[in-house]
């Protein structure tokens, strides 16, 4: 299954993924500019995506805990979502994120 990411420089990559992985590790793994510091804990928001608004609704929808951590996020929108929190399914086949600013893990990138 295929995960479309684009990246803090508008460069879209598009990533083979394997269900049951967290987005967020298939884009760490890929070696994409994503800090993701927790490791999916659910504990920062270091790995903060946009999702392409035609997807938004195919996920399962963000945890009280999730929005908390979004809350701290500066550049959040309604779009926003941890993508350690976003598990990869069959019915996300060609899901299509975009790194946040925030998450970027080499600030010239951001």
């Amino acid at each position: 299954m295929k995960l479309i990411v684009t990246d803090q420089a508008g460069v879209v990559h598009e990533l083979e993924a394997l269900e049951g992985w967290r987005a967020m590790e298939v884009i760490r793994d890929w070696g994409l500019n994503i800090k993701a510091e927790c490791g999916g804990a659910c504990s920062c928001a270091t790995c903060h995506v946009y999702v392409d608004p035609n997807w938004a609704d195919r996920l399962h929808p963000p945890t009280e805990e999730e929005e908390n951590m979004l809350d701290s996020a500066a550049d959040a929108t309604e779009e926003s979502r941890l993508s350690c929190q976003i598990i990869m399914t069959d019915e996300l086949d060609g899901l299509e994120l975009t790194l946040a600013p925030s998450a970027a893990k080499d600030e010239a990138a951001a």
